[in-house]
């Protein structure tokens, strides 16, 4: 038997022993025992005791996570790993153990590893690329003195040092309480299975993740998960996750409430993510859960709200009520879910939840349907969603969210017609809010109408102040107003807006790409570089954080990271943009003279304002100033950034320049 060690065990597919390799090395400079010996693995029942023996004698567990494993449905690897977990539930609670290590950018939502590696963050080591900050954890959590005082620093999210919660082995205190507790709640007849059925997750599970002393949500803090569909029919789920998205809604025009975003909640969709390691995820006190069954003419709501951080339930009702009664539904379950949470409410709660809406069960789902279609579209592609909001408009000419989102598909619909849909965006934003003036949507969508359609960028910014004040809950508003307000010189007001819209939807990559986007207006490339690599963990495969990333290593001046970066999607045309920048700086100008080519070829005039950008970094000032006049000239959107934007520097003192911002009529 071997003597107990400060050693880390690495646990990896055979496929994956090259980046495996790089990290044990990385460690073993640091003078950290790495027992990892490709020479020693032969097989056999002398090999296969001596590896039990190391994972039982072990100080910390490292299992390689890749798409390699996600691929592998058997293979040695997955025995060690359960090896690991069967000696996590042993220990203690305050003791650090398993430190998942992705090399790829594997989700670790979906991967198919065992439950127990979602209970810690993830460390993400490109290709094994072992960061100083990693190896400086791992030395700590080897310290004696170190490990005892800082239990809960066993890996911090990626790109992050932040201190993560404990291992999976905390999971498993207090089972017998718990057990009692849930028999207790099923006593109750809280969950009676006949009522209530979601999907993959039961009450009892969601009971099973008790409380832990390193999470601690903020006060009144709440997820909406998507209900489950219980029509029998699965064309219905737009009813059901619309449906589910208008009481989140609901609950964050709420201002005493922090409401987890849509997106973020919705992420959990379709997984058996237990609701302890959620609430986590999402740094929310509460979870609520829920079904629906449509009929006809009816519709039944189940709904329960469970404590996170106690895993007890603290609200549960059935509704049964006709189509027409959807809005007074929500009502009577926000303000049901707010006395649970025990919030003090103010104001009518009522009218905020009602604004906007409609009691006609026809345009309900046909903006329902919209809101789908809206949400799945790519590319700008919004011609489904703007006709089934043009249904819900035509069986109620009072729908304001109806022309409040027709006016914000409008306003992303690119082709020929470009400017008629831009006046038509104006025309159903001040419609909107004519029909109900506080509606948060109604002032977000005639701001960007005026940002990128009329390039108003004074009224704009009223527009969006005003929808920021109605809805200060609300991510999507606090990232539009985050960006314009960073490309204002707003740097303070636009960062803060940022960094909230990251706490509410931390599992968007957009909330995280915004941020980053804002914090480069304020020339702090390396936080910007940091929350590129936060995106890019939730959404390896976006091509528009490679390039944000890009310029960001540019600002601070690593080239060969900003050009590695920006080859990683070539054909990307901003891709396109960002290699002429820096293959330029680099020396290779016939390289950068093809991109400018590829890109002006592919868009022609379309993006003339990245060609100013272009030849601004490039000092061809002549150039640069001439497709600057002629983006202002085109109303290109892209002018927007003129006041900040770093790539424009080099034109600043130039006279023609300073009268083409002066044009643009910026607020002060």
């Amino acid at each position: 038997m071997l003597t107990p060690s400060n050693a880390v065990f690495l646990s990896y597919a055979s496929e994956d022993a090259a980046a495996a390799q790089r990290i044990a090395e990385a460690l073993r400079a640091a003078g950290i025992e790495v027992w990892f010996d490709k020479s020693e693995l032969r097989g056999g029942d002398v090999w296969d005791r001596r590896i039990r023996e190391q994972i039982h004698d072990c100080r910390l567990f490292v299992p390689v996570i890749s798409a390699q494993t996600e691929a592998r449905e058997e293979g040695y690897f997955r025995r060690e790993w359960r090896l690991a977990v069967e000696r996590a539930g042993d220990m203690a609670e305050d003791r650090a153990f398993l430190l998942p290590v992705a090399i790829d950018g594997m989700n670790e939502r979906t991967a198919r590893v065992p439950d127990s590696f979602r209970h810690v963050q993830w460390t993400s080591l490109p290709g094994g690329e072992t960061s100083p900050a990693f190896v400086e954890r791992i030395r700590r959590l080897l310290a004696p003195d170190s490990a005892s005082a800082h239990p809960a620093a066993a890996v911090a999210s990626p790109g992050s040092t932040d201190v993560p919660e404990p291992s999976v082995s905390a999971s498993r205190s207090k089972l017998a309480a718990l057990t009692i507790a849930a028999l207790l709640v099923l006593a109750l007849g809280y969950v009676a299975i006949d009522k209530f059925r979601i999907a993959k997750r039961s009450p009892v599970a969601a009971t099973a993740v008790p409380a832990t002393p390193a999470f601690a949500p903020p006060p009144h803090s709440i997820a909406v998960l998507p209900f489950v569909n219980m029509s029998g029919d699965k064309e219905q789920e737009y009813f059901s996750d619309g449906l589910t998205e208008e009481l989140l809604n609901s609950l964050a025009g709420i201002n005493e409430l922090q409401v987890a975003a849509r997106t973020s909640a919705f992420s959990f969709k379709g997984t058996n993510t237990d609701i302890g390691t959620i609430a986590r995820k999402l740094n929310v006190g509460a979870v609520l859960e829920g079904s629906v069954r449509r009929s006809a003419n009816t519709i039944r709501i189940t709904a329960q709200l469970i404590n996170a951080v106690t895993g007890f339930h603290l609200w549960s009702k059935s509704y049964d009520r006709a189509l027409g009664d959807v809005l007074k539904l929500q009502t009577e379950i926000a303000t049901a879910v707010a006395g649970a949470l025990k919030v003090t409410l103010l104001g009518d709660v009522a009218a905020k939840v009602e604004l906007g809406g409609t009691r006609n069960p026809a345009a309900f789902d046909a903006y329902l349907r919209g809101r789908k279609a809206y949400l799945a579209a790519h590319g700008g592609d919004y011609q489904k969603a703007i006709a089934a909001f043009t249904e819900a408009i035509g069986l109620d000419p009072n729908y304001a969210l109806a022309f409040a989102n027709r006016s914000l598909a409008l306003s992303g619909t690119p082709g020929p017609d470009v400017q008629e849909s831009f006046d038509r965006a104006q025309s159903d934003a001040r419609k909107a809010i004519a029909l109900a003036a506080d509606l948060a949507e109604g002032h977000l969508a005639l701001a960007v109408y005026f940002d990128v359609g009329s390039l108003e960028f004074t009224r704009a910014n009223e527009e969006y102040e005003r929808a920021l004040a109605l809805a200060p809950g609300n991510a999507r508003v606090l990232r539009d107003y985050s960006i314009f307000a960073g490309a204002m010189r707003r740097t303070e007001a636009g960062i803060a807006a940022a960094r909230r819209a990251v706490l509410l939807d931390p599992l968007n990559p957009d909330s995280h790409i915004f941020l980053g986007m804002t914090l480069d207006f304020g020339r702090q490339h390396k936080e910007a570089l940091a929350a590129y690599q936060d995106a890019l963990a939730l959404d390896p495969e976006d091509p528009q954080t490679y390039v944000s990333r890009g310029f960001a290593y540019y600002g601070l001046g690593d080239l060969e990271s900003a050009r590695a970066s920006c080859e990683t999607k070539p054909d990307f045309g901003l891709s396109q943009q960002c290699l002429a920048v820096i293959y330029n700086k680099l020396g290779r100008h016939a390289d950068a003279e093809a991109e400018l080519s590829k890109l002006k070829a592919a868009q022609g005039d379309a993006m003339a304002y990245q060609y100013a950008t272009i030849y601004a970094q490039w000092g061809n000032r002549a150039q640069a100033l001439e497709w600057l006049e002629t983006a202002l000239r085109l109303r290109d959107p892209g002018v927007e950034s003129v006041k900040t934007d770093p790539l424009l520097d080099p034109l600043r003192k130039e006279p023609r320049f300073q009268a083409i911002e002066l044009a643009l009529k910026f607020p002060d």
